[in-house]
This record gives C-alpha cells, structure tokens and sequence, in this order.
C-alpha cells in the first residue's frame, strides 16, 4: 500500500531567534547564541539578543553569514539488542560505552534495550529536531517477527492507524514477508509504538529490527559496528532534512 508524499510541515511563528537559525541550517541553537552574543544577528535592521522571538515575514541577517565550520560526522550504526540507546543503569551498556569513532558522536532518536537495528550517530546537533519531529513525517522501516500467524485484518488495522492509550497512531504500509513476519513503515516514533500497536492486535512482537531510516538502510552492517556516511547518500539524507553538506 502506496501513501501519499508526505506535506512539508508548518513551522510555528513566532519562535525564538536560535531556533529560526537552527531551522534555517546556519548552526545549532547553541552556535546561534554565540553569534547573538557576539552581535552578529539582526531582527528588520536591529541587533538580536537572547530570547528574541521572530515572525515569518521579519528579516533576519547575520553578518559573515558563513555556517559554521562543518566538521560534522555521521554513521549508522547497528544496534545490537540488550544494549540502551542512553542513560544506562547499573550494569548496563549504551551505545556512546562501545562506539570508538575518532570524535565523539551521539544517537538521534532511540530504540528499547529489546529491539535492534539502525540508528543514527552524529556531531550535528542540527538534525535532531529536523529528524525526530513528528511534524516532519519521515519515513523509519523496521522488520518484525510476532508470535502467531498473521492476517489481513491484522495488516488492515496497522495501515488504518490504531487507538492506544494515549494517542492514534498515523497510516502505515506494511508488507508481509511469510507467516510471522513483516515490514512496516511510520513516520512517527513514540516510545515502544510499534510493540503496543502489535499488543493492541493481539500480537506479540518476537523480533524487532529497524532497517531503514529515510534512504539510509541498515544493509549488511553487523551488530555492534557502523559505517560512515557520505557522498550521495549522505547529501540526499542532509537535504531531505533541509540541510547541506
């Protein structure tokens, strides 16, 4: 099943003068006050100070308006399971304890100690609101085994969207793969969605495996290792999220 190309989302006005920067690809919030701090930014003629909000049609100018140095790396990363994305307790492991890169990198987004997969490591404080946003709609994949056979009705219900407790879950496409296993696709993220969408059913998710995030794909990375990305892989997944290399 075939969605729609998803709607560019609506960005909130009026929003403070880091985030604009941050939206528009010219640092991070944090780069952005240093630039406010060094009286670099103006608001319709008026020099910026923290805190400023800006509107849609003000006229924001930065002076030097070269971005900021990129020294930004990016890697996907297979996520072995028993591992924590962040925060580990007590005997635990997260990704940031294994990971040896020649710089120091940090996940965008998350997966339960339980599932596997695909996540991002980066430098590039940029991308993670352009990345985890809801409003954003982009596309993760994961590959799932469930403990019973599956059926139409229950393909039906996860493409239709499912009531949970706390919210709807939006359309996704899902694919059959043979008896318990399938692809699906969201473009949301909550946490531990796509275990409850299945408990919801009457399922119970054996497996799970993230494949895919936009046009970055797991492929044949082993567990506990990484690739670095780059070329067109890489600019096709930076401009996606409004950003340049």
């Amino acid at each position: 099943m075939k969605k729609p190309a998803p709607k560019e989302p609506e960005i909130a006005y009026p929003m403070r003068i880091n985030r604009y920067l941050a939206l528009q690809g010219h640092s991070t919030r944090r780069g952005a006050d240093t630039l406010i701090e060094q009286k670099k930014v103006t608001i319709n003629g008026k020099i910026a100070v923290l805190g400023d909000k800006v509107n849609k049609e003000d006229k924001i100018e930065i002076q030097n308006a070269g971005r900021e140095k990129n020294n930004y790396v990016y890697l996907a990363y297979n996520k072995a399971p028993g591992i924590t994305t962040t925060m580990p307790q007590p005997g635990e492991k997260a990704i940031v304890d294994l990971v040896k890169f020649r710089t120091k990198v940090f996940p965008v987004g998350r997966l339960d100690k339980e599932s596997r997969g695909l996540i991002i490591l980066t430098n590039d404080g940029r991308i993670i609101e352009r990345l985890l946003s809801p409003l954003r709609n982009h596309e993760k994949e994961y590959k799932l085994i469930v403990n019973k056979p599956i059926t139409e009705q229950f393909i039906q219900r996860l493409e239709k969207g499912i009531a949970l407790e706390d919210f709807t879950t939006k359309p996704a496409v899902v694919e059959e793969l043979d008896e318990k296993t399938l692809t699906i696709t969201i473009t949301e993220g909550k946490r531990h969605q796509i275990r409850r969408m299945c408990t919801a059913c009457g399922y119970e998710v054996r497996d799970l495996e993230r494949i895919r995030i936009m046009n970055i794909r797991l492929g044949n990375i082993k567990e506990g290792q990484y690739r670095e990305l780059g070329g067109k892989e890489l600019t096709l997944f930076l401009e996606s999220i409004g950003l340049k290399k």
